[in-house]
């Protein structure tokens, strides 16, 4: 299958890679060019601008960092609005807010385009590996279309409806809950030193008790060996535009989200002390140093 792909970073390098070694054609485009080249090895086409990543097949395919980079990319001169085709197919798959994912929703219908909304649940080695959880809303011939490029980059598939806010609202819905389990379990474990509990020993009773799941285990660990300063595979800067993104949402629906409010502010902290580009779980440092821990 043709397809195009816009953003090569850390989570579009792998997803691409997947869709190359699935046997598909496609054609890459990122602004910065050298990002390109580990792919063109492997047998990806190198596309010269938007417009010709847009016109490659009747798929294109975004990965982008935030609304800004996809306004942009959709909005231009030559950008992908006026250079995809009549029923060609725009699929998101960044995490983005519920009014940008609406507004491109609708621009789209109006030139008689297809949007998917298909953001992803993962970090970059489940990108790499083909693991990664993708929930998908859209019309459904739309859909159906992009399952074997789904199929290739993931391990499953929700169907989120027709509506491509839904898949939106629930990779934000994701994200604020991953982020409140962060701030918790920082809570939990400053608490827990602070009354001469080893570390270890709490990791231990919660992973193997009633806080068994993946998060738990993965930002538990992070926490308990302090390892705050490893390499990040979800930045702080990005937690705190997803954190952004739920409290815009909220407000437009009237739901009051106070846990996340205080996430919003162990994020600022965290940024504003120079640690913006490390792994979010930075904010159980803030905690920790918030109750006297070093």
């Amino acid at each position: 299958m043709k397809v195009g792909f816009i953003g090569l970073g850390r989570m579009g390098l792998g997803m691409a890679d997947r869709l190359l070694a699935a046997g598909h054609d496609v054609g890459i485009y990122n602004r910065t060019g050298s990002k390109c080249d580990p792919l063109v090895a492997r047998g990806a086409l190198r596309m010269p601008s938007i417009a010709a990543a847009a016109k490659h097949g009747a798929i294109l395919i975004t990965m982008l960092e935030n609304d800004a980079a996809l306004d942009a990319v959709a909005s231009e001169p030559n950008g992908i609005m006026s250079s995809l085709g009549p029923k060609a197919i725009h699929v998101a798959m960044g995490t983005h807010s519920v009014a940008s994912v609406q507004r491109l929703a609708d621009a789209h219908t109006e030139a008689d385009q297809s949007f998917v909304s298909a953001p992803v649940l993962g970090r970059p080695a489940a990108a790499r590996d083909g693991q990664l959880g993708i929930i998908v809303a859209g019309s459904p011939s739309a859909v159906e279309a992009c399952r074997p490029l789904f199929a290739a980059m993931g391990r499953r598939t929700f169907d989120a409806g027709p509506s491509p806010v839904s898949a939106a609202a629930a990779k934000i819905v994701n994200n604020l809950l991953l982020a409140c389990s962060i701030e918790a379990m920082g809570e939990g474990f400053a608490l827990g030193r602070k009354c001469g509990l080893a570390p270890g020993v709490l990791f231990d009773v919660l992973t193997e008790g009633l806080f068994s799941g993946p998060a738990h285990k993965i930002y538990g660990r992070i926490i308990a060996e302090s390892d705050f300063f490893a390499v990040a595979g979800f930045t702080a800067t990005t937690g705190l535009k997803d954190v952004t993104l739920a409290l815009a949402a909220a407000r437009g629906a009237e739901v009051p989200l106070p846990s996340v409010e205080v996430c919003r502010e162990r994020l600022e902290g965290a940024i504003s002390r120079g640690n913006g580009d490390r792994d979010w779980s930075v904010m159980a440092l803030e905690q920790a140093q918030l109750s006297g821990l070093t």
